[in-house]
């Protein structure tokens, strides 16, 4: 088949690069195009559009069939473009099992929920030795809780990486530590919780309520869940001082991340539920 990639490739980091890398690796032939780009060629077999965060552009109406791939219904002020755009799709795949959920209720559109993944030829474990305790890679956030949680596990655990940093030094940071955190503001399965399982470090999250976590993950299995800031201490303390028991939930997450959780899995769903495979 021949597929569209359509996605702003203005960051090394955003998901449509990795769907790019899986159909290389899947030998699917392929064209990428900007989402502005008013001449994308007819021909292809499949259009799919990635969610970029910039809705002011939508792919012409007679590229067909055409899918999209939404991302930030998380988001209130995305969700309603997100929301405005799906109908003119002849197939919404949906980051967020709520957002698939919540599109169906508002719209009647049947949005198929494929979670966001890892891209293991990015996203790597490399074997380099874990010095730090913890490491955290992106910002505080506003108005939420994981800001205060960052800055108490700075003084608690001095011997950390808390921060932002550039994409390409992601691996070689969670790689070197021995805890992963995250903290999702909006209750999403986001992005870091697959990065921080390919590079083999124990994923300590709080807990996701409905949104199909447990589909995914088991707590004290592949992840570690905490409750509140208390509950993180608490077993960030207890993995901490005993590397054998998180060592081995580390690797049970990060096998299945890297065998399961990969964007050549989730290109392969997407193409299977549009009729592709």
């Amino acid at each position: 088949m021949r597929l569209a990639l359509i996605f702003n490739k203005d960051r090394e980091d955003t998901i449509g690069r990795y769907f790019e890398n899986a159909a290389k690796a899947l030998g699917i032939e392929y064209g990428h195009f900007w989402t502005s780009d008013p001449n994308i060629p007819a021909g292809y077999d499949l259009y799919l559009r990635i969610d970029h965060g910039d809705y002011k552009y939508d792919i012409p109406a007679h590229l067909k069939p055409c899918a999209f791939y939404a991302i930030d219904t998380h988001l209130e002020k995305p969700y309603r473009k997100i929301r405005a755009q799906a109908a003119h799709y002849d197939r919404v795949f949906c980051a967020q099992k709520n957002g698939a959920q919540k599109l169906k209720h508002d719209t009647g559109i049947s949005a198929v929920w494929v979670p966001i993944a890892c891209d293991p030829g990015t996203h790597k474990d490399l074997g380099v030795e874990r010095k730090l305790d913890i490491a955290f890679v992106g910002t505080e956030g506003k108005k939420n809780p994981r800001g205060e949680m960052l800055k108490q596990l700075a003084r608690r655990y001095p011997n950390s990486f808390i921060g932002r940093a550039e994409s390409s030094l992601m691996s070689n940071i969670y790689s070197s530590a021995k805890i992963g955190f995250n903290y999702s503001i909006n209750n999403d399965i986001n992005m870091r919780m697959f990065e921080v399982l390919s590079c083999g470090a124990l994923l300590m999250t709080n807990r996701i309520k409905d949104n199909g976590f447990e589909e995914l993950f088991a707590d004290g299995e592949n992840v570690v869940v905490y409750n509140d800031k208390d509950d993180l201490f608490r077993k960030a303390d207890y993995f901490l001082n005993n590397r054998e028991q998180g060592r081995k939930i580390a690797s049970a997450g990060h096998i299945l991340a890297v065998s399961e959780y990969t964007y050549g899995k989730r290109l392969e769903r997407m193409l299977e539920e549009s009729g592709w495979k």
